[in-house]
């Protein structure tokens, strides 16, 4: 919103209590957006302290980041804390369903604590976005209506920033695989290398895919472009049906456009393939057949 109100003419003051912006996402990906925001004209106060709003006569901002201090006069101010679950006057209570100020609780089937009641959605969800409402929605229908033994575990879900550029992201951070004990090899492919980007003039970003180590499974995924949301689903099917590096590398895709970026990792990933070992016997043999 600070990013749309300063293209659209707006002085914007986005005041970030953390350092930087997006503290959920990727460090590098977050900076290249933070890149974007102050071209667009948002001055960014981060790391602010001391927040106060006074309204003597005019609405006015003051607060200090990295030790200078802000007094700022401002027209309109919008604050953003999330959402918080509607369970109120829902008489859960009485028919045993459990819930808590995060929401409804739910197991791995949607079910709640009373297993003849199904919740999906933001209501019961970490992953508050209407994909994942959508899928959700598909499980509680299949195990409710249908018998079935799905499972929400199963769903790979992706979500996307909408900031310009964007940024998408699915599975897990390198960061959160090493806390689960997963080893990780990173690829990382520049769009400033991507020849679609550099004639859009948007080479600014990045396709960063995290394996396990060894091996060509991918664990996660960020990528920061244009159209990140409209690239990640590519990831997100290969990740679904367990599709690895190697065969994203495999498959042709159109040239130029912004998706070979993805092609590319693949690449990098088979050239890891081709060891001193194998180099050496692709001599012998090269040698042996001329």
């Amino acid at each position: 919103m600070a990013q749309a109100f300063a293209q659209l003419g707006s002085e914007v003051f986005l005041v970030e209590a953390e350092h930087g912006i997006l503290p959920r996402e990727d460090r590098d990906a977050a900076d290249v957006v933070q890149k974007a925001i102050t071209r667009s004209g948002v001055t960014l106060l981060c790391c602010g302290k001391s927040l106060q709003i006074k309204n003597d006569g005019g609405i006015r901002l003051t607060v200090e980041s990295h030790g200078r201090e802000y007094d700022e006069p401002i027209d309109k101010l919008l604050v953003s804390v999330g959402r918080a679950p509607n369970v109120e006057n829902l008489n859960l209570e009485s028919v045993g369903v459990d819930y808590d100020k995060k929401g409804v609780k739910v197991n791995q089937r949607m079910q709640t604590t009373n297993p003849r009641i199904y919740a999906a959605g933001d209501i019961c969800s970490p992953y508050q976005f209407t994909h994942a409402a959508d899928f959700m929605a598909r499980i509680v229908i299949q195990n409710a209506l249908f018998i079935g033994r799905k499972k929400s575990r199963s769903l790979v879900i992706p979500w996307c920033t909408y900031t310009s550029p964007e940024i998408a992201h699915v599975g897990l951070y390198e960061e959160e695989a090493r806390k689960q004990g997963i080893e990780v090899g990173t690829f990382v492919q520049e769009f400033r290398d991507v020849d679609r980007a550099i004639l859009d003039g948007e080479d600014a970003g990045f396709v960063k895919v995290h394996v396990k180590k060894g091996t060509d499974k991918i664990i996660g995924a960020t990528i920061v472009a244009g159209h990140a949301g409209d690239m990640i689903s590519e990831i997100t099917l290969a990740m679904t049906h367990e599709l690895g590096l190697k065969w994203i590398g495999s498959t042709i895709h159109p040239y130029p456009t912004l998706a070979e970026a993805i092609r590319k990792l693949g690449d990098q990933y088979n050239r890891l393939r081709v060891t001193p070992f194998v180099k050496w016997l692709l001599g012998k043999w090269l040698a042996w057949t001329r």
